[in-house]
C-alpha cells in the first residue's frame, strides 16, 4: 500500500531522533492505517506507531486530535506523578517539526506518530475470567486517571452518540418513513422497543438533574483496545482514543458488558445461544471497581447493571433502524444481517432483565467489599 520512500518522506516531518530504517503494517484496525516504523538510534532499534487517520470517518481531525492530545497528556502526567513508566503506561503524540500533533501530506492525508509500547500484546477474545477482570481494571483505571479532567476541554466529536432517547426517535422516524417497505414484517421488534421507550430517557435525564457527572469516555471499550504486558499479563494502557469525548462512565461500562459478557457472537442466528454470563459480569464489575470505585459517585455504581441493559438496547435499536433504512450504515454480509444483529441484542436485553436482580446484588456486594460503600 505504501512505499518505503513515501513513509520516509512523511516521517521527515516529525521531530524524532535517529535514522528511519523500515516499516511494516499492522492489520488489526478497521478504520485507520497503522504502521510500525523502525528507527536506528545510536545503534539501537527504536519503534514508533505511524497512523493515517481515516478522514472519511473522522471528518474533523482538528477536534479529534485536540481531544486525543489533551487526554493522553493528562494521563501521562498522572502516570509520572504516580512513579510509573510514561513510555509504557500512556500513549502520546510526537510533534511535527512545526509543533503540531499531526501532519497533512500533499495528498491531504492526515498522519500522526505515537510512541510504541514495547513488550505488549492485546487479547481478541476472553480466554479466561481473569482476562475480563483485567479488562474491567484497565477501563476502570482509565476512568480513575481522568476523574478530575476538565471536561469542558473536550469536543463532542460525535454529537448524541449515546443519547438513547434520540436513538429511539431516530427509529420512530425510520418506521414512519419505511423507505424499503420492511416495517410490516417487524411488529415484534418494534413493540419490543415501544415497551421500553421510557427507559431511554433515564441516563440523560439523570445527567441533566446532576445525579450523573459528565466524564471522559472512550466509547469503544473492546478487549483489543487494551495493551497487556507480555511478562505479567497485567493491563498497561488503553489505546484507540479516536472516539474519546464527554459522556458517562456508564456508557463505557455498559458497552463492555454488552459484547464481553454475552455467551455468543453479535450476529449469532440462533438467539437461544444468547445469554448474559453472570460470572463474567461479576469479574468485570470487580475489576472496574478495583480501579475506579472510589472515583465514582454512588449513583453511577447503582446504575451499572442498568447501563449494560441500556447500551445493549441502544445497539439493537441502531441495528433495527439501519435495517429499516436499507442497511446504509453498518456493513452487512447477507441481506438480513442487521436484523439478525438486532435479534441478538434484544435477546440479550431480555436475558439481562431476567437476571437484573442478581446483577444488582453482585454489584452491591462488590462495591461494599472493594470500596466499603453502599448504594
Amino acid at each position: 500500500m505504501f512505499t518505503n520512500e513515501e513513509i520516509r518522506s512523511i516521517l521527515e516531518n516529525f521531530s524524532v531522533a535517529g535514522k528511519f530504517i523500515d516499516f511494516y503494517p499492522i492489520d488489526d484496525g478497521h478504520i485507520n492505517d497503522t504502521l510500525t516504523v523502525v528507527y536506528n538510534v545510536d545503534g539501537k532499534e527504536m519503534r514508533h506507531l505511524l497512523q493515517r487517520i481515516n478522514t472519511a470517518v473522522f471528518k474533523n481531525p482538528d477536534e479529534l486530535m485536540a481531544n486525543v492530545d489533551c487526554v493522553t497528556a493528562f494521563i501521562r502526567d498522572k502516570v509520572i506523578a504516580a512513579g510509573g513508566d510514561p513510555e509504557r503506561e500512556a500513549l502520546y503524540c510526537k510533534p511535527t517539526r512545526t509543533g503540531k500533533k499531526y501532519y497533512i501530506d500533499e495528498k491531504d492525508r492526515v498522519w500522526r506518530l505515537y510512541n510504541f509500547v514495547e513488550n505488549s500484546f492485546s487479547h481478541n477474545s476472553i480466554e479466561s475470567p481473569d482476562v475480563f477482570f483485567n479488562a474491567g481494571k484497565a477501563f476502570g483505571n482509565f476512568q480513575r486517571q481522568l476523574a478530575d479532567f476538565p471536561i469542558d476541554r473536550l469536543y463532542e466529536t460525535i454529537p448524541d452518540f449515546h443519547n438513547t432517547a434520540k436513538r429511539y426517535m431516530n427509529l420512530v422516524n425510520s418506521i414512519n418513513a419505511d423507505p424499503k417497505g420492511r416495517v410490516r414484517y417487524l411488529n415484534e421488534e418494534i413493540n419490543f422497543c415501544y415497551e421500553r421507550r421510557n427507559e431511554t430517557y433515564v441516563l440523560t435525564g439523570k445527567t441533566v438533574i446532576g445525579d450523573l457527572p459528565l466524564r471522559v469516555t472512550h466509547n469503544d471499550t473492546k478487549l483489543n483496545n487494551i495493551l497487556f504486558d507480555k511478562t505479567t499479563d497485567e493491563p498497561i494502557c488503553i489505546v484507540d482514543l479516536d472516539t474519546v469525548m464527554p459522556g458517562l462512565s456508564l456508557y463505557d461500562f455498559g458497552d463492555a458488558i454488552r459484547f464481553g459478557a454475552n455467551t455468543t457472537t453479535e450476529d449469532d442466528k440462533d438467539v437461544n445461544n444468547v445469554s448474559l454470563d453472570l460470572g463474567l459480569y461479576e469479574q468485570y464489575v470487580r475489576g472496574f471497581l478495583t480501579s475506579a470505585g472510589n472515583s465514582l459517585v454512588d449513583e453511577e455504581v447503582k446504575l451499572l447493571p442498568f447501563s449494560a441493559k441500556m447500551m445493549t438496547f441502544e445497539c439493537g435499536m441502531r441495528f433495527l433502524t439501519d435495517y429499516i433504512d436499507g442497511d446504509v450504515y453498518f456493513k452487512i454480509h447477507y441481506p438480513d444481517h442487521n436484523l439478525v444483529r438486532c435479534h441478538t441484542q434484544f435477546a440479550l436485553v431480555a436475558d439481562i432483565e431476567r437476571k437484573y436482580d442478581e446483577m444488582i446484588e453482585i454489584t452491591r456486594k462488590a462495591y461494599k467489599e472493594i470500596c466499603g460503600k453502599e448504594f
